[in-house]
């Protein structure tokens, strides 16, 4: 079903309120929900709005809680999320980030004790809207084997990176696995199987079933072993940076709160690279697009088509799988 997209954000508005959001919080939630489905992510978007306020209610996010600064140290800030909701803390993070670049060049804050902020790609594109280049990536909950293993020991911590151009924005959002657990729970729903190999069965053979890859957490990293070493690193970065949890820390809870992610965001105008950088980054996309393709093959930049997706779920209505839908009515 399509529903409109104010619609979307009215209903949210009134379940995040009764559930004991402050008004400002309830409208960067919703508007984060909405926009993430908007843009074609539903995996990350209304899909997850059931799962948020699970944690909510299990007292793993405080809705009257957010992030504040720990330690300052010039253009570099740690910051405490106090397990706030993650899409609030994210937003106040790289928020903050933005503005550090602004006076320094570039501004990097890590943030420890957080909770999983939903849509990643949204810190992206607040940073290249303030026409800053923005990179944020977070650990997760150990969903992921290391290469050559047979349980679940990394997350699949994904990673952001945002440049801003003024004849179209690039945006990359992704994670460590293959594909997102977001999305294998979309697949699972329609009872589907994956396109691609998406992870591994017991037997350790590569598997397209999303119900046995998620029940036993072991998704198929990116780029085989090279995406189980960036993972690490990310991890790693994540943890002494912020002085958080690590992945294995957060795994030992059984849940996934409590959460470590860094934010970094770098204003080209302090930096004197807006003389040139559409010029360069035009070159770049232009002979990529250039690209000869095999048959029904297709050749974009990552964040090329969310303006038209936008577009298009803006005047037709935001696309919501019937059974998401009606899990989110039933919290009116």
């Amino acid at each position: 079903m399509r529903i409109p997209h104010q619609e979307v954000i009215q209903i949210l508005s009134e379940i995040f309120i009764r559930y004991g959001f402050s008004k400002e919080k309830t409208n960067l939630c919703a508007g984060l929900f909405a926009r993430a489905s908007l843009e074609g992510v539903p995996s990350h978007g209304l899909d997850r709005v059931p799962v948020f306020l699970k944690m909510v209610k299990n007292k793993l996010v405080f809705p009257d809680k957010e992030a504040e600064l720990m330690d300052a140290f010039g253009y570099f800030e740690r910051w405490d999320g106090r397990l706030g909701p993650g899409m609030v803390n994210a937003s106040i993070c790289m928020d903050r980030a933005i503005r550090l670049s602004k006076e320094f060049g570039i501004g990097v804050i890590a943030l420890q004790n957080t909770n999983h902020w939903m849509r990643a790609g949204n810190y992206g594109w607040l940073a290249v809207e303030a026409g800053c280049i923005g990179i944020c990536f977070t650990n997760t909950k150990p969903n992921m084997p290391a290469w050559g293993g047979s349980e679940p020991k990394l997350g699949n911590n994904p990673l952001v990176v945002a440049i801003p151009r003024k004849s179209g924005h690039i945006v990359l959002d992704m994670a460590m696995s293959q594909f997102s657990y977001g999305k294998m729970n979309t697949f699972l729903r329609a009872g589907k199987e994956m396109p691609f190999e998406a992870g591994f069965d017991q037997e350790g053979k590569l598997s397209k079933s999303p119900e046995e890859i998620i029940e036993h957490e072991l998704a198929l990293p990116i780029g085989l072993w090279k995406g189980a070493g960036l993972s690490l690193i990310l991890d790693m970065l994540a943890t002494v940076l912020s002085g958080g949890q690590s992945t294995h820390e957060v795994g030992q809870s059984g849940d996934e709160y409590g959460l470590s992610q860094v934010f970094i965001c770098l204003d080209p105008k302090k930096l004197g690279m807006d003389t040139w950088s559409d010029e360069k980054l035009n070159g770049i996309i232009e002979d990529l697009t250039s690209s000869s393709t095999f048959s029904g093959g297709e050749v974009r930049f990552p964040g090329e088509n969310i303006p038209k997706i936008r577009k298009e779920n803006l005047e037709k209505g935001i696309p919501v799988d019937d059974y998401v839908w009606e899990k989110i009515l039933a919290e009116r």
